[in-house]
């Protein structure tokens, strides 16, 4: 099969459910309003992307390349980002719903997370140093045997962070949110 190279271009408002888009290399490109859910993403390289309100929700990420994309208000549950080329990979994610995803033992240092819904989501064993989850909602999302050190957590909530099983040296909390660092003691602690 054929690859096909798109450069600069802008894609808005199409639907993939029943086809795939075309296999190949996304440069500079900018998505909007798509929907992506249960496609195959599969061997795609996408390069300074930018993905705007577009739903990728159950979309196979196998061999995927994400390196410097944008996903702004996107719906992306259920994904498996540890499917992706792990080869330099570089997200952001601004106001996305990001409901179980995984990013099993993926190196995401310096990843910004902002204004998103990260429920249930399962980061064990990923690199995420000096990432920043900016007011984001980290209800049951997991957190084990994750690099935290100097993860910025202060305006985010609902997190449960065990840290004997993490490493979070030099990670910000807020003293409103504290409490998730003893959610394993089941100690009741008054404002």
């Amino acid at each position: 099969m054929d690859r096909v190279f798109r450069e600069g271009m802008k894609f808005d408002g199409l639907r993939f459910q029943n086809s795939a888009p075309e296999t190949g290399d996304y440069e500079n490109c900018t998505f909007k309003n798509c929907d992506f859910s249960n496609t195959s993403l599969s061997d795609m390289n996408f390069l300074e992307c930018e993905f705007r309100e577009c739903n990728l929700s159950l979309a196979s990420l196998i061999g995927t390349s994400f390196r410097e994309v944008k996903f702004i208000n996107c719906k992306l549950l259920g994904l498996h980002f540890e499917d992706c080329n792990d080869l330099m990979i570089s997200v952001e994610f601004v106001g996305c719903s990001m409901d179980l995803c995984s990013f099993n033992k993926l190196k995401l240092k310096k990843t910004r997370f902002k204004n998103s819904k990260i429920n249930e989501a399962d980061f064990t064993y990923t690199d995420l140093s000096n990432s920043s989850f900016d007011n984001c909602d980290l209800e049951r999302t997991i957190f084990k045997n994750t690099n935290l050190e100097g993860v910025d957590f202060r305006t985010s909530f609902n997190y449960s962070i065990d840290p004997e099983f993490n490493r979070i040296k030099k990670a910000k909390f807020s003293l409103p949110s504290i409490a998730g660092l003893l959610d394993k003691y089941d100690i009741e602690i008054e404002k």
